[in-house]
C-alpha cells in the first residue's frame, strides 16, 4: 500500500511535458513583452524627445540674414556739409537656392542675356573653360583617356573629392584656345551673367548688374520676373565721396565683398560675403556705426531646399551718420595752401629729397580737429610735371625730427626735475667738449650772451637747452672737459615729453597711429640732440597735441575727428537726432605749475612779436588777433629712399612750426612739419612759417565773415548743406 502511495506522487511524462511547455511559453511571452516595451519606449523617445528635431529636419527651417542693401551712414563736416554719401542705383540681383543646379542657372542667364547688356571684360580664361565644359560636358570629359582616369581613380592616398578635383583640372587643361575662340559674342555675354550668378552664396542676393542698368532694362526684367526664378529688381547704393580727404577712408564694393584677411571676423558678426565694409580710416574705424542693420528674415524651406515662405524677423535700419569736427571750408583752403607750397619747393632748387608737407589745426580745449592736411608731390609721366596727391594719413603716421619746436617741452622738463628755475639766466656760448667740435646756437656763433628761459625760446638758444640736459643728467659744463652726464637723463626727458603727447600715441580716433621713434641707449651727445629736437621723431599730430597742452594750461586732450553720431536724416534736409555726442577725452595734466606754463606761453609770444624772435618777420603784423608760436629746424640724414638712391644717407633739413591763437584765450592750435626741404643746409626755405601765418589769417577772416553772415557758432538747426566741392569719387575708384 505504501508502494502504491509513492507511485501516485510521481509525475507522469505527460505532466512533465505540459509543465515545460508552460515555462517556455512564459519565457517567450516575457521576451515579446520586453521587445514590445522597447519598441514603445523607442517610439516614445522619437516622438516626445526627438520629435521637434525631426520635424525641423523635414521642414528645414533656416534663419538667415537677407541683404537688403540698406544705405550706409553718411559723413558730414562740422557745419552739415556732406562729405560722403550714397547714390541710389537700379540693380538686378540673383539669389540661388541650395537645390539650384548649374543647368537651371544657365537657362536663367540665357533669358537675362536677351533683356540686358552685360560687359564681358571681367571674364577670365578660367571662366571660359568652365563655361565651355558646362556647354559640352560629355565631349570635355571624353578628352580624358581611360588610362588617365584610371590613374587618378586608383590613387587611394586621395579622397574622392580630391580625385574629382584632379580630374576636373585635367579636363580643363584639355580645352584649347581654338575651343575658346569659337565661343560667340552671345555665349560670352551669357557667361558674363552666369559667372556673377554662380559666384554668390545660397540664399544671398548676388548683384548681376548695378549702376549702369538702363530704365528699359529695369522695366523689361521687372515685367518677366515670373519667368526668371531667383532674379529680382531692386535698389542698390553706391558710396560717393565729395572730398579727396584720405582720412575719410574707403569701402569695399559688393563685387569685392568682405576682405579676405577679416572674413571670419565679419561673418561671425552677421555680415554677408558680398557686403560693403570700411577698409581704412574713418570708414573702417566707425564700421559698426555706419553699416546699419540689415533686414533679418527666416526662410522656411522644404527638404529639397525650396523656399516655401520668408518671414520677416527684423526690419532693416540705415546706418547712423557721422558729423566730423573738420571744417570743410577751412580744410579746402588748407589743402590749397599746402599744395601750393609743396609744388613751389619741389619745382625749386635743392629739392631732390623733398616731397611732402603736413598741417594740423585743432581746438586745444576739446581736441576737435578742425583741419588736417598732408600733401605729397609726385612726377606725372603723362604731363611731364610734378603733381600733388593726398597724404593726410601722414599727419599721424609719418614721424620726423621736429627741431626747435620742442624747446618749450625741454624747458618745462627742466623746471619739473629741478634742473633750472623760472627766470634763470645762463650764458649762451660755444660749448667745447673734449674730442668734439664746438656746439653753438645759430644766433650766437662766437660770443657769450646772457639768456633767460624766455630769451632762450625767443631766440631759439641751443646752448640753453644743452645746459638743461647736462644739469638733468647730473653734470656740469667744463670748457674742454668731457661730456660727463648720466645717460638715464633721456628717460626723465622722455617721461616729461610723453606728458605732452610727444613720443607716445595721441589717442586720435583713427587706426594705425604711429608713436614715432625713440632709439634705445643713446650716448651723451645724443641726449644733447634730443634736447633740441634732433634725435627722437614725432608726427605732426603729436606736435599739435603738444602745443595744445601748452595753450590750454597743461591738459593733454586726445585729438578726434568725429564730433557726433546722429540718427539718419529724416527728410534729407536736416540732420537726424543726436545718438551720441562724442565727449572730449582728457588724458593727463603735465607736472608743471600754471606759472611755469604761462612763462613758456610768454616766450612763444615773443617769437612772433619781438624783433629778435625767429618768426617775427612772418607774424609781426597780424591784424585782429595775437598769436604765439615756435619755429623749428632739424638737421638729419635722408633714409626714406632705397639704398641705391644717390641721395640715400645725405644731409638734409626738416622745418616745423607750432602755435596757438588768440594768445589770451586760445581757440586754435596748429602744427606744420615739412621734412627734407633742402639738400643744401645753407639754403633753407620756410614753408612752415608761411603756412602758419596764411592759415591763422584765413581762420579769423572766415570767422569774421560767418559772424557777419549770421553763420557763426554751432549748427543748432541741423540744416544740411550741399557739398561745396566739385569732387566726386565713387566707390572702387
Amino acid at each position: 500500500m505504501n508502494r502504491r502511495r509513492r507511485s501516485s506522487k510521481q509525475e507522469t511524462p505527460k505532466q512533465r511535458f505540459r509543465k515545460n511547455t508552460t515555462f517556455r511559453m512564459n519565457i517567450l511571452f516575457f521576451t515579446i513583452f520586453l521587445l514590445f516595451s522597447s519598441l514603445v519606449l523607442r517610439l516614445g523617445y522619437l516622438q516626445i524627445v526627438k520629435g521637434e528635431d525631426y520635424k525641423r529636419e523635414i521642414e528645414r527651417k533656416e534663419e538667415i540674414s537677407v541683404n537688403t542693401s540698406v544705405p550706409r551712414g553718411r559723413i558730414y563736416d562740422r557745419n552739415g556739409e556732406i562729405l560722403v554719401g550714397n547714390e541710389p542705383k537700379r540693380a538686378i540681383t540673383y539669389t540661388k537656392k541650395q537645390s539650384t543646379k548649374p543647368e537651371e542657372m544657365l537657362e536663367v542667364a540665357r533669358s537675362l542675356a536677351e533683356l540686358i547688356e552685360k560687359d564681358e571684360e571681367e571674364v577670365t580664361t578660367r571662366d571660359k573653360k568652365d563655361f565651355w565644359i558646362l556647354l559640352n560636358k560629355d565631349e570635355a570629359y571624353d578628352r580624358v583617356s581611360d588610362k588617365e582616369k584610371k590613374a587618378i581613380n586608383s590613387d587611394e592616398t586621395k579622397t574622392k573629392t580630391q580625385r574629382q578635383r584632379e580630374l576636373d583640372s585635367l579636363v580643363r587643361d584639355k580645352i584649347t584656345e581654338e575651343d575658346l575662340n569659337a565661343m560667340t559674342d552671345e555665349e560670352l555675354e551669357v557667361l558674363a551673367i552666369y559667372r556673377e550668378m554662380s559666384s554668390g552664396y545660397n540664399y544671398s542676393p548676388q548683384i548681376i548688374k548695378s549702376g549702369d542698368v538702363t530704365p528699359e532694362e529695369y522695366a523689361k526684367v521687372s515685367e518677366r520676373l515670373h519667368e526668371l526664378p531667383g532674379v529680382n529688381t531692386t535698389t542698390d547704393w553706391e558710396r560717393v565721396k565729395n572730398s579727396e580727404l584720405a582720412i575719410l577712408g574707403n569701402t569695399t564694393t559688393p563685387k569685392t565683398g568682405l576682405p579676405s584677411e577679416k572674413l571670419e571676423y565679419y561673418l561671425s558678426r552677421g555680415y554677408s560675403r558680398n557686403d560693403r565694409v570700411g577698409t581704412s580710416f574713418i570708414e573702417e574705424q566707425y564700421e559698426s556705426v555706419l553699416q546699419g542693420q540689415k533686414t533679418i528674415a527666416k526662410n522656411i524651406t522644404d527638404k529639397a531646399g525650396n523656399v516655401l515662405e520668408t518671414v520677416p524677423v527684423q526690419e532693416g535700419q540705415p546706418g547712423k551718420d557721422l558729423v566730423l569736427s573738420i571744417d570743410n571750408e577751412l580744410q579746402k583752403k588748407a589743402e590749397e595752401v599746402v599744395s601750393r607750397h609743396v609744388l613751389a619747393i619741389k619745382n625749386g632748387r635743392n629739392s631732390q629729397m623733398f616731397d611732402r608737407i603736413f598741417f594740423v589745426m585743432m581746438d586745444p580745449n576739446n581736441g576737435e580737429i578742425i583741419s588736417m592736411v598732408g600733401k605729397q608731390a609726385y612726377y606725372d609721366q603723362e604731363s611731364g610735371r610734378y603733381k600733388v596727391r593726398d597724404r593726410t594719413f601722414g599727419t599721424f603716421q609719418d614721424a620726423y625730427e621736429a627741431g626747435s619746436t620742442v624747446k618749450m617741452a625741454t624747458v618745462l622738463a627742466g623746471y619739473e626735475h629741478g634742473a633750472i628755475h623760472a627766470g634763470q639766466t645762463m650764458i649762451d656760448e660755444p660749448l667745447h667738449f673734449r674730442g668734439t667740435s664746438p656746439k653753438r646756437s645759430l644766433f650766437n656763433q662766437y660770443g657769450r650772451v646772457a639768456v633767460t628761459d624766455l630769451t632762450a625760446i625767443t631766440r631759439s638758444s641751443n646752448v640753453y637747452m644743452w645746459k638743461i640736459a647736462i644739469a638733468l643728467g647730473g653734470g656740469s659744463y667744463v670748457r674742454n672737459g668731457p661730456l660727463a652726464i648720466d645717460t638715464q637723463a633721456i628717460d626723465r626727458f622722455r617721461d616729461s615729453f610723453a606728458g605732452f603727447g610727444l613720443g607716445v600715441p595721441t589717442g586720435i580716433d583713427l587706426p594705425n597711429e604711429a608713436a614715432g621713434q625713440s632709439p634705445a641707449k643713446p650716448d651723451a651727445n645724443k641726449i644733447l640732440d634730443f634736447a633740441i629736437g634732433q634725435y627722437d621723431t614725432y608726427t605732426t599730430m603729436q606736435l599739435a597735441q603738444y602745443v595744445s597742452t601748452i595753450a590750454n594750461g597743461g591738459y593733454r586732450v586726445a585729438p578726434r575727428v568725429v564730433k557726433e553720431i546722429r540718427e539718419p536724416s529724416p527728410d534729407g534736409k536736416t540732420l537726424g537726432p543726436i545718438a551720441t555726442e562724442v565727449p572730449a577725452r582728457y588724458l593727463n595734466r603735465i607736472d608743471n605749475s600754471d606759472g611755469q606754463i604761462d612763462r613758456m606761453k610768454q616766450g612763444m609770444y615773443t617769437v612772433y612779436y619781438n624783433p629778435r624772435g625767429t618768426a617775427y618777420s612772418t607774424f609781426k603784423d597780424t591784424k585782429g588777433y595775437k598769436a604765439a608760436g615756435k619755429t623749428g629746424t632739424a638737421q638729419r640724414n635722408y633714409y626714406e629712399a632705397d639704398r641705391n638712391d644717390p641721395w640715400f644717407g645725405k644731409p638734409t633739413i626738416n622745418v616745423s612750426h607750432v602755435g596757438f591763437a588768440p594768445y589770451e584765450d586760445p581757440e586754435i592750435a596748429y602744427a606744420i612739419l615739412a621734412p627734407n626741404v633742402s639738400s643744401n643746409t645753407g639754403y633753407i626755405p620756410h614753408p612752415n612759417n608761411e603756412i602758419a601765418r596764411e592759415m591763422t589769417d584765413f581762420y579769423f577772416e572766415l570767422k569774421k565773415q560767418r559772424i557777419e553772415d549770421g553763420e557763426a557758432g554751432p549748427n543748432t538747426e541741423g540744416t544740411l548743406k550741399e557739398s561745396s566741392d566739385d569732387t566726386v569719387i565713387r566707390e572702387g575708384e
